[in-house]
């Protein structure tokens, strides 16, 4: 089993700027195939994630106009979840089982370099494990 964050997360996540649309959100989305997209602040932050479903939700079925509503109102304000590149993996699943989320901004020295996912993190983790994690994260 590999043993950091690092080991197993998707490099080069692209971020969405804080100022940019809806629109271009969802176009960057439709390109790389993605659900969901890290927000990134002026200040190289990461400010938030943008998924598909708040595009639908918090834009389209309040009828705003998805080219003129920006990113950064569409986040909720929370802090962002993440977990640090050398974090060890047991880490990675204690964080996402505690806040329900299925997928986890890696970051080092406060700069995004990856994106774990529910999938990554099941693949590197024992069975017995894998099914736990599906399990909690999915609780309501």
């Amino acid at each position: 089993m590999t043993s950091t964050a690092r080991d197993v997360m998707t490099e080069g996540a692209q971020c969405v700027s804080e100022n940019d649309t809806v629109a271009t959100a969802a176009q960057q989305m439709a390109s790389l195939d993605v659900g969901a997209l890290p927000i990134c602040g002026e200040d190289d932050r990461l400010k938030g994630m943008i998924t598909d479903r708040d595009i639908v939700i918090k834009v389209i079925a309040q009828g705003q106009d998805p080219q003129t509503v920006k990113v950064g109102t569409v986040a909720d304000g929370s802090e962002v979840v993440t977990i640090g590149a050398d974090d060890p993996l047991d880490e990675a699943r204690r964080t996402m089982e505690e806040h329900q989320v299925r997928l986890l901004p890696v970051i080092d020295r406060h700069r995004l370099v990856g994106i774990i996912s529910q999938c990554d993190l099941a693949r590197a983790l024992p069975d017995d494990q894998t099914g736990q994690l599906v399990e909690s994260i999915s609780q309501e």
